[in-house]
């Protein structure tokens, strides 16, 4: 869950929708429907294997577990599963500081009518009880403390080894300290700072208080930060954070205006005639997704979980069902009955030799992806080992990836045992790249330039990459055979498909049809050199298809 700040609050990761009134000058039943299915639809062919992350993971599950779309339990069973694999790796602690990672999880367990006081042993409730850990990490400790405790109505956890223990209202506390001059909030401000207050952390901290209006302080607070934000809203019923129009600062206010049962069609937020509804609904895409800004940008992950489940919030609110966050009417998913392998367990014919890999250093991520496609990609991969970072901590998603490095990260993905063969004279035995070169060899995914060489400093190109992850899928047990016809019938639709080479093109039709690459893609560019960020999420989409996630 994450609610991105541009600037400082980008590294804050959690964010969360309710519910809305009835539009009136806002988009039409018809509209907001239309846009409700878009969205939901890309969602689920985007976020195929939702992990634990502020990005691709709980706000995707939250939207989709809230919306009424329909959507198999098989997608919510395996969720949950990868939750509880990834809390046992963790022993429970997700995170020695963030606590903002435990209410994320929660609020998304609770949507789908999961018990957050037992996962794989362990309560997730109980480091919210820890009033002095909660909100170290700044406002955001108490706001995500408050929501997701009371998404579920959960009595507050008693913390025996904490210093402070924390009570409800020690959190409402806090955040009323923290109101600024203005009478809204911002990450960092200090109660009665002149600094101007931010609309996303705004909106967050009203949701937070929404439940709490019988408080004459909280009522008060309240009044003022809406009057703050209603003298913020731009002449197109927008908002701007660090001086920039966006439509994740439009879905805070949008969803604390839900939470706390006021139309939006009142006219503190009506400007020219254009909601708030109307105004994040230009940031929607023909495909479904959204926009960060409307300069162009292109959709955005973020954006586009956040915006969706603020057009769930405004959706459940016109048919007069519970907010977002007030989940008495939450879906309720069994335990899976399918008979086949088990989650993660890979699929039936795959090459014994393929493991699954466990994770190792969950919460692995990178400043320099917050805006990148393949976050969810790089992450998860990440927390597994499988792939690593640059030396000054960054990721750098659009730098090239050699023969090499695409060796490792493959070996490493199918829990190979890495183990040189010596069978390329350019790859010294003393080199650390030469086990996971032998390896990829002998197993029959990577071959050489030459009988003799392998050329591992080079880059490697699109379609090459596709030849050796179609290769790895075949060893995962994947049907990777297709005949002329499909083959053309698949890179037909790609007006570049001449330009890859014959020997490549039953690879490339084969990742297409099986989810590796993205048939939405409007090219295939064979012959452009991979990005570290595409191969990332190569990887990850063959092994969310082989059932090795």
């Amino acid at each position: 869950m994450s609610i991105m700040k541009k600037g400082t609050a980008l590294l804050l990761t959690l964010v969360l929708v309710l519910g809305l009134a009835v539009p009136g000058l806002a988009a039409d039943k018809a509209a907001l429907q239309a846009a409700v299915d878009k969205a939901a639809s890309y969602m689920v062919n985007t976020v195929k294997e939702p992990q634990v992350g502020s990005i691709g993971g709980e706000w995707a599950v939250l939207g989709l577990a809230r919306s009424g779309y329909e959507v198999p339990d098989t997608y919510y069973q395996d969720y949950d599963a990868t939750v509880e694999a990834y809390v046992e790796a963790c022993k429970g602690v997700l995170h020695q500081k963030k606590y903002t990672e435990y209410s994320r999880v929660i609020v998304a367990l609770t949507s789908i009518g999961k018990d957050p006081s037992n996962v794989a042993g362990y309560n997730l409730l109980t480091p919210l009880g820890d009033y002095d850990k909660t909100i170290w990490q700044g406002l955001n400790g108490p706001i995500w403390a408050l929501i997701a405790l009371d998404t579920g109505n959960y009595a507050m956890p008693q913390n025996t080894s904490a210093r402070t223990q924390a009570t409800r209202a020690m959190y409402v506390d806090e955040i009323l300290s923290r109101q600024l001059a203005d009478g809204g909030w911002s990450l960092t401000g200090t109660g009665g700072s002149p600094e101007p207050a931010d609309p996303d952390i705004t909106g967050m901290a009203l949701q937070a208080l929404a439940k709490y209006q019988d408080r004459a302080d909280v009522k008060k607070a309240t009044g003022e930060a809406l009057a703050c934000m209603s003298a913020k809203q731009d002449a197109k019923g927008g908002f701007s954070s660090w001086g920039t129009p966006n439509s994740e600062s439009v879905v805070q206010i949008l969803v604390a205006l839900c939470e706390l049962g006021i139309s939006l069609d009142d006219s503190r937020f009506v400007k020219n005639g254009h909601t708030l509804l109307d105004n994040l609904l230009t940031y929607q895409q023909a495909d479904g997704s959204f926009q960060h800004t409307a300069d162009g940008s292109g959709s955005n992950q973020m954006a586009t979980e956040q915006g969706f489940y603020g057009l769930i919030a405004a959706q459940r609110a016109r048919d007069g069902k519970p907010s977002l966050y007030r989940m008495s009417d939450a879906i309720s998913v069994g335990e899976s009955t399918s008979t086949g392998p088990a989650k993660g367990a890979g699929l039936e014919g795959k090459n014994a030799a393929v493991k699954t890999v466990p994770i190792t250093k969950p919460g692995t991520t990178f400043g320099d992806i917050i805006f990148s496609s393949e976050i969810t990609a790089i992450e998860a991969l990440a927390s597994r080992e499988i792939i690593a970072g640059m030396d000054d901590g960054s990721f750098k998603p659009d730098n090239t990836m050699t023969r090499a490095e695409f060796a490792a990260i493959v070996v490493r993905a199918l829990g190979l045992t890495p183990k040189a063969n010596g069978i390329f004279s350019d790859v010294p035995s003393a080199e650390w790249y030469a086990p996971y070169v032998g390896t990829a060899n002998s197993y029959g995914i990577v071959g050489g330039t030459t009988a003799a060489t392998f050329n591992p400093l080079g880059t490697i190109t699109r379609q090459e990459a596709a030849v050796m992850i179609a290769r790895a899928a075949k060893l995962c047990g994947m049907d990777t055979a297709m005949d002329s016809g499909a083959v053309r019938d698949t890179l037909a639709q790609f007006e570049d498909y001449v330009q890859s080479d014959d020997w490549a093109r039953p690879s490339l039709a084969f990742c297409y049809s099986a989810g590796i690459l993205s048939q939405q893609d409007l090219s295939i560019r064979p012959k452009e050199t991979a990005k570290r960020g595409e191969v990332a999420q190569m990887l990850f989409n063959l092994l969310g298809e082989a059932n090795l996630l």
